[in-house]
């Protein structure tokens, strides 16, 4: 399995953003809520990182709920990778 760079990730969220209209803060602790990042948002940034890696991502319902801020979804996503 190939491997996304917490950078690639990040940039990826900037562009799921873009597409709406709305920047990607550059502080990690900013709330998902502050800047409009959906589940929706979530599930096609997820998508995007398993195109790259050519895998799919097993996550559950409870451990996206503990995400809140940018950087959890960043930590989360590169979890996810090294599981």
């Amino acid at each position: 399995m190939n491997t996304v760079s917490r950078d690639e990730v990040r940039s990826m969220m900037g562009d799921v953003l873009a597409a709406q209209g709305k920047p990607l803060p550059a502080d990690e602790l900013t709330p998902l809520v502050d800047i409009g990042f959906r589940s929706l948002d979530f599930s096609e940034l997820a998508l995007r990182v398993e195109d790259e890696t050519g895998d799919e991502l097993n996550f559950d319902a409870p451990g996206l709920r503990r995400i809140e801020t940018v950087g959890d979804v960043l930590d989360f996503l590169e979890q996810l990778q090294s599981a």
